[in-house]
């Protein structure tokens, strides 16, 4: 008595996860989460939080900084409790596709005859049976027939009705990939300076199951921007070569942004740059490397350093882009002159050259392992979503005492079936000679 009653509480709470209401539900509740991570900022540092969500600010007591960090919604999509919607959603979905919808599949694959056709179903009677003529009336509209003594069973469409297995199915796969990449993927940003070798080291996001390769180097070959014709950057790239342990160039390519890397699971996307500094040559002789610091003037981003010529005077130096020359200021702010690089300039009995403006680029390297299994249960998504909204349709044809009884049934699209059903009757009369009774 006890076990049933076990299995009893077992096979209620099955059927309330199967149900299509809970389904629905936890599906605008993940919908709902997603939203409100895009309205919160993610992976922030707290002070981010503390600015912009201050607790007596003009903000809504529900997002100030202390709710969003005890809840996680500074990292909404890797909290445990976001996690486990999803794994409830995904065993939802393969409860019922498992409890409902694949019965369903193995009932609609079954030969349904009837050997009485009541009333409430029937569509047409003919007073002369001629099996062979619906048989052919049918095979024109595309229908599957089998045939049983007296009896006909027809369908066309039964993609229409498996499809939305398919759909569930799709659903499972995407939350599968999205929890594979969760757990076994990483992201990484790296700013390098140009022609440095670098490796994979600055982590900001990995799942507990994530690997990081030790024996993969890259080297920055060179680094350009491109720019328009008002000097605001159109594009900028990072010619970018990966090596093994050994040294060996494996692959390279120019990437820039929307243009990444990929190699073996890895995608190098171009995020950003920067100008981290000079490299000048004095008397011909000595090299040294200024550090340039970034100013903002009338709205417009430039590059600063202070350079002694002598022990009482200093020259300001002034970059505005790769484009443009390099301007130089005396220490009182009055401009001096303009020179490109590798041009000799003269400025207190010291020669001296830029030979080189340092540039840095920033890259942001990722790994999704779920992301081949989230792109192919999309594709199969779409397929099923449009293959669902064709008609399930059935036809049965039952012959007694020369008189032959139709019926037919669908389950969407009722209009377009009862004039299939009207071309059916019409051939049918042509065929057999017979005008058919309403």
């Amino acid at each position: 008595m006890k076990s049933l009653k076990i299995k009893n509480i077992i096979w209620n709470s099955i059927k309330k996860l199967a149900n299509l209401n809970f389904s629905i539900l936890l599906l605008l509740l993940i919908a709902s989460i997603s939203i409100l991570g895009t309205i919160i900022e993610q992976d922030q540092e707290v002070i981010y939080y503390q600015i912009n969500y201050p607790i007596d600010g003009s903000q809504s007591s529900l997002f100030n900084w202390k709710i969003i960090t005890f809840f996680g919604l500074n990292q909404v999509y890797t909290t445990w409790w976001f996690l486990f919607i999803i794994m409830l959603f995904a065993a939802s979905l393969t409860t019922c596709t498992f409890s409902r919808q694949l019965p369903s599949l193995k009932n609609s694959r079954n030969w349904k005859f009837l050997q009485k056709i009541h009333d409430s179903k029937k569509l047409e009677t003919f007073k002369r049976a001629s099996l062979s003529n619906i048989i052919y009336s049918l095979n024109l509209q595309k229908y599957y027939i089998f045939h049983k003594n007296n009896d006909l069973y027809a369908y066309k469409g039964l993609i229409g009705r498996i499809a939305p297995i398919f759909v569930h199915i799709s659903i499972i796969m995407t939350l599968v990939g999205s929890l594979i990449g969760l757990f076994g993927g990483f992201t990484a940003q790296e700013i390098i300076p140009n022609r440095e070798i670098f490796h994979i080291k600055n982590i900001i996001n990995s799942g507990f199951k994530s690997y990081l390769p030790t024996d993969l180097f890259g080297r920055i070959d060179n680094f350009t921007i491109e720019y328009n014709e008002d000097n605001s950057i159109k594009q900028f790239f990072s010619q970018i070569t990966l090596l093994n342990s050994q040294g060996i160039n494996l692959i390279q390519k120019q990437i820039s942004v929307n243009k990444p890397l990929k190699f073996k699971g890895l995608t190098f996307y171009q995020t950003d740059w920067k100008i981290n500094g000079l490299r000048l040559t004095v008397e011909q002789k000595f090299n040294i490397q200024k550090e340039l610091k970034e100013i903002r003037l009338n709205n417009q981003k430039l590059w600063s350093c202070n350079f002694p010529i002598d022990s009482q005077k200093n020259i300001i130096i002034i970059v505005k882009n790769l484009k443009e020359k390099i301007s130089i200021y005396n220490s009182d702010g009055d401009f001096i002159q303009s020179i490109n690089l590798h041009e000799k300039i003269n400025l207190g009995n010291i020669d001296f050259t830029i030979d080189e403006i340092i540039t840095c680029t920033g890259l942001q390297i990722k790994t999704d392992p779920g992301l081949f299994l989230i792109y192919t249960a999309f594709l199969f998504l779409i397929i099923s979503v449009f293959s669902s909204y064709l008609s399930y349709s059935q036809i049965w044809v039952n012959s007694k005492n020369n008189r032959l009884l139709l019926a037919g049934s669908t389950n969407r699209a009722v209009l377009k079936f009862e004039e299939e059903l009207i071309l059916i009757n019409k051939r049918y009369v042509k065929y057999t000679f017979l005008i058919y009774k309403k």
